[in-house]
Order: structure tokens, then sequence, then C-alpha cells
């Protein structure tokens, strides 16, 4: 295992002080045959949306560790609009995990409905000796009654991680 090369732990941070929110339009490039964005196309935008809110968190460069719980429930269409929001559920000695829920957005209606949801785990790195190595992250101060689930289930989602990797061996 890697030790992180810095051990002080740094001052706790709010999940509202690093929610990242972007737009981003369906076009031709990003769809399928059925004219509905690629999944794998959602999956790339989840993870730019997610590794900004990791670094507004942690303070550093992070980057992905794994994708848990993904779940795709409609689509997309050309034309309209993908809405992503992320924000810290649980951060860990050099880790944090993020949720990023999806709308899709008819944007002349103004219709949305939920399109996607995945929790991402980032791992905070700095360089030390021209190598990258984790770092340690600032932990979540839950404010409220929703921070406090959110951390307590991605607690047990790490626990099912590690179970799972150990087991792999």
């Amino acid at each position: 295992m890697t030790t992180p090369s810095n051990t002080e732990a740094p001052p706790p941070r709010r999940a509202r002080d690093s929610m990242t929110a972007m737009t981003e339009h369906v076009l031709p490039q990003h769809a399928n045959a059925l004219g509905t964005v690629f999944g794998g196309q959602v999956l790339a935008w989840i993870d730019l949306c997610a590794a900004i809110c990791a670094q507004r968190h942690t303070g550093h460069l992070a980057v992905t560790a794994e994708f848990d719980d993904v779940s795709f429930e409609a689509p997309i269409e050309v034309g309209q609009v993908m809405l992503l929001r992320a924000r810290v559920t649980a951060a860990f000695r050099t880790s944090v995990e993020i949720l990023v829920e999806v709308e899709g957005e008819d944007a002349p209606t103004g219709r949305r409905w939920p399109c996607a949801h995945a929790f991402v785990t980032f791992v905070a790195v700095e360089k030390t000796s021209g190598t990258l190595r984790p770092t340690t992250v600032p932990a979540l101060l839950c404010e409220s009654e929703e921070d406090r689930a959110l951390a307590a289930d991605a607690h047990e989602r790490r626990a099912r991680r590690l179970a799972r990797r150990k087991r792999a061996g």
C-alpha cells in the first residue's frame, strides 16, 4: 500500500462548498444509432463533473479509483440537454466519494426527468519527488441529516468495495 505524502489532516470542508454543476447539449456525435446519448458519453461527463467536485473538496488533483452503483434510468435524445450535479458524500483518508445525479431537459419546454446517477471514488494525489502519491484529504463536515445519511451509506459502499478487493486477492 502506498503511504500518503501528507499525513496531516486539512480542516474539514462542507459538501456545499465543492458542489459542481455541468450542462451539456447532446449533439449527433454524442449519440448512438437510436439518436440517444451513448452510455459511455454519459459516463465520461459524470467522471468529469465528479473530478471537478473531488478536486474542489480535496484541494488536489484527484484520479478516478472506482465507479459504483451506476444506474441509467431514461434516455436523452439529440437536441436535448443533460444536467449533471455532483456532491461529496464522504471523505476517507486519501479518497472521496462523489454522487453525480443526471437529469435530461427538453430546453424549449423546461421539462426535466431523472436519467442516471453514479457514485464515483477519487484518490487525491500530489507530486512528491517526481512521483504521484496519494495525499490526505479534508474530512467532510456533515451539516444536515441528508449529509449524514449519504455519508453512512458511503461508508457501507466502501466496506463492500474493500471486502471485494480482499476476496479478489
